[in-house]
């Protein structure tokens, strides 16, 4: 089932995606709901973030090809991402007039479906709603410079996601891409993740109490492309859908 979050005649809804058409829900998909017969053809809404999360949390060095001679890290790199970096599907990326190198980083986003501590690797798919398709800007030189990454992930805009969440997918072998004006600059398998989704769902909750809507992004493959002004920087994830953004220098 493909869940989409949009905006039709200024009302903001959850709805089933089917074909050309949503399906409006009664509610959140984190709250019991149903399928209402109220429809809209996909092509008269916008699609927003596909959700309202609490909290973004992000995953570094995840992949074996983005190590680049690094070792391995023990644990899950965990690092916080600002809600207010959160855009959706066709916004904007604003590249800062103070950053040299923006790049685009492609990554699988895990949506959270309920409130949670404490979750065993076995059990941590059941808290699980779905999947995006996410891209986890980088500002480079600001990277090295902050030691807490603040400006270099969470710049407002530096956190697209979207289209809509999948609930029916295997996120262990899926395809992850990432193209910059219709060009693959980074395509690879989410078999070869380093820590899988559980043990990444589990890590966190030691520590963090997830609740409903909470993302997570998985982490990135290989080596990123940057963005330039008048770019479209697209996420394709096999078995979800397309993500395309804008860039724009600030102005």
């Amino acid at each position: 089932m493909r869940i989409a979050r949009y905006l039709a005649h200024g009302q903001i809804s959850y709805g089933v995606i089917d074909g050309d058409d949503v399906k409006q829900l009664t509610t959140t998909p984190f709250e019991p709901h149903e399928v209402t017969d109220h429809i809209h053809p996909l092509s008269d809404v916008k699609l927003l973030a596909p959700c309202v999360p609490g909290k973004i949390l992000a995953i570094g060095l995840n992949y074996s090809s983005h190590l680049h001679d690094r070792p391995s890290p023990p644990v899950p790199m965990v690092f916080y991402k600002t809600t207010t970096s959160l855009i959706g599907p066709g916004d904007t990326i604003i590249r800062p007039k103070g950053t040299n190198k923006l790049d685009a980083e492609a990554e699988l986003v895990v949506i959270m479906k309920d409130r949670c501590r404490n979750v065993s690797k076995a059990d941590a798919m059941q808290h699980v709603l779905g999947y995006t398709c996410g891209n986890d800007v980088s500002a480079r030189d600001w990277q090295e410079e902050d030691r807490n990454w603040w400006r270099a992930k969470s710049t407002d805009t530096f956190s697209p996601a979207g289209p809509w969440i999948e609930t029916e997918l295997d996120p262990h072998n899926i395809r992850v891409t990432g193209r910059i004006n219709g060009q693959d600059v980074q395509s690879e398998s989410t078999t070869y993740l380093i820590f899988d989704i559980p043990t990444i769902v589990s890590f966190i909750s030691e520590y963090v109490t997830f609740e409903p809507g909470d993302m997570i992004y998985t982490g990135t493959p290989g080596t990123p492309g940057e963005m330039k002004d008048g770019d479209v920087c697209e996420i394709d994830i096999e078995g979800i859908g397309v993500l395309s953004n804008p860039v724009k220098l600030e102005a």
